[in-house]
């Protein structure tokens, strides 16, 4: 793929999100996506599939899409909803569609990932592991770990252990980081 084709996909794909989120406004929902080229998720995808061009392209390409579960149940109930004329709040309890959608979500689940260190390490080194092989990673056992959402770094604690278990106590939350 060349430059131009990889900019011509990226843009494409960019209105396909402006389009998203201009849609799901009438509806209630501040939708914000991203369009990034990059590593292959490591989360189990809600939702996939597979755009293809079609058989008279110049390049024929493929794209494979993978949705997270928080994006797909957060896209899913929105549309699904009911067009209704919203009550008027009681005067105790104010009206808040935000926090509503919101509530939507706090039950799905999403894989976090601990993070002691990492390596570089060649294909070669892999396929000589086995039983004793030890990695040194770049940290020492003081250095805090990381806590990873979809990939992102979230937060920074020390390890714990919790009945048998490993655990982080937290001591940095990361401020969310915006669209690059």
């Amino acid at each position: 793929m060349t430059a131009d084709d990889r900019a011509a996909l990226e843009e494409l794909f960019r209105q396909i999100a402006g389009h998203v989120a201009t849609s799901a406004r009438p509806k209630g929902l501040e939708i914000q996506l991203t369009v990034t080229l990059g590593e292959v998720p490591t989360w189990s995808p809600a939702a996939s599939g597979w755009i293809f061009s079609g058989p008279t392209a110049p390049r024929p390409s493929q794209v494979e899409w993978k949705l997270s579960s928080a994006l797909a149940t957060a896209l899913v109930s929105t549309w699904r909803e009911p067009e209704a004329v919203p009550a008027a709040p009681a005067p105790s309890q104010p009206s808040s569609k935000g926090q509503e959608k919101l509530e939507l979500l706090m039950d799905v689940e999403l894989d976090v990932v601990l993070r002691f260190g990492g390596r570089n390490i060649l294909l070669k080194e892999i396929l000589d592991l086995g039983p004793g092989s030890v990695v040194e990673l770049d940290r020492t056992i003081q250095d805090e770990a990381d806590l990873l959402l979809d990939g992102k770094l979230i937060a920074r604690g020390e390890v714990v252990v919790v009945e048998r278990n490993f655990g982080i106590r937290i001591t940095e939350v990361l401020p969310a980081q915006g669209p690059a």
